[in-house]
């Protein structure tokens, strides 16, 4: 576990260091550059930024050197020896290549600055004056884009901080030609591109102390021409950016709402329906069951009905036949029996 939370930690350390230097760069990273070794040259810094000044080509043979802010003395140097800032970390001067950097620069640091040398006994041997002034860098840029009425497209190049900025416009690296162009040119900072001209559009800001950019996709202009909540529109815009035509999410939400209760109204009506069919299928088995069991019965008695009449009939044949067998009447030798037998056999033929 101890590796891991130290890999942890040293990743954390790591990022936050990444963090502030970015956030250092972004307030005092500004940096300028000045050749000052001609007398009378004129420098530009930028405010909360740093300024390096050549202030001589060496001062590695130099016996004795100063460099003033106007009367006061902020250097002293000698030969082969690192001059350092008794002020803090403000100044410093590299004798090898005489360059001189001023950091974290503020209005008091403007004014006319000097190089003084001397030999070995002190005398002087050159001087020369340089003036620096100091301006507030350029801070940010913004590129503002927009469709006209003949489909042209409007960019605006937004800059803030700085003086005199002057502009640069660049389309898929290229710099903007006539063909492109509707009105304006590439040092101002508004354009006019004509029609189906798009592509990556950079505006470059440069002024005396810094230099911005900001980069942009422009497409081309589509015509829109629709009815939106019963407003009709009719104008330029650009495709990927065009809502004017789409709906809101507040609509989309009550679509949405509406469609959630018509399902739920129709998942209701579902349920009674197959409800109310069960019920009805429960009730009409029910009836043919009863009926089934009615024509069944109906039947079963028919049956026994026919049998009680055969069994009837079959008594009454058998009596009919049976009696002048089981007759206890003495036989007569002089009566004529034949009769008995007639009505036998009458009796049957009624049946």
């Amino acid at each position: 576990m101890a590796p891991e939370i130290c890999s942890n930690v040293i990743e954390a350390a790591v990022g936050l260091l990444v963090i502030l230097s970015g956030m250092s760069y972004a307030t005092a990273g500004v940096e300028t550059n000045c050749d000052g070794r001609q007398d009378g040259a004129q420098c530009y810094g930028p405010l909360g930024g740093t300024v390096v000044i050549h202030l001589v080509d060496s001062a590695s043979e130099i016996p004795i050197y100063e460099i003033k802010h106007t009367t006061l003395i902020i250097l002293k140097g000698k030969k082969n020896v690192t001059t350092l800032d008794p002020n803090g970390s403000k100044y410093l001067f590299i004798p090898s290549n005489g360059r001189f950097s001023i950091r974290n620069l503020s209005t008091t640091d403007s004014g006319e600055y000097s190089v003084d040398t001397f030999d070995s006994d002190g005398r002087m041997t050159e001087q020369h004056k340089l003036g620096l002034s100091l301006e507030a860098p350029v801070s940010s840029v913004q590129l503002v884009s927009e469709c006209l009425s003949q489909g042209q497209v409007k960019v605006s190049c937004l800059s803030k901080g700085g003086e005199s900025p002057k502009y640069n416009w660049t389309l898929n690296g290229h710099i903007l030609t006539d063909s492109e162009l509707l009105s304006g040119n590439n040092t101002t900072n508004i354009i006019i591109l004509r029609q189906k001209i798009s592509g990556l559009l950079i505006c470059s800001v440069r002024t005396k102390v810094s230099s911005l950019f900001k980069e942009k996709y422009t497409s081309t202009c589509d015509f829109v021409n629709c009815t939106s909540n019963g407003v009709h529109i009719s104008k330029w815009a650009f495709k990927e950016n065009n809502t004017l035509c789409v709906e809101t999410m507040e609509d989309k939400h009550n679509i949405v709402g509406l469609l959630q209760i018509i399902v739920g109204a129709l998942g209701v009506l579902l349920i009674v329906l197959l409800v109310s069919m069960g019920f009805i299928c429960a009730k009409r088995n029910k009836q043919n069951n009863n009926e089934k069991d009615g024509r069944e019965l109906t039947d079963a008695d028919r049956r026994t009905g026919q049998q009680e009449r055969s069994m009837d009939i079959q008594v009454e044949y058998g009596k009919v036949k049976k009696e002048p067998r089981q007759s206890n009447v003495m036989m007569d030798e002089n009566m004529d029996y034949s009769v008995y037998g007639n009505v036998g056999e009458n009796v049957y033929a009624n049946i």
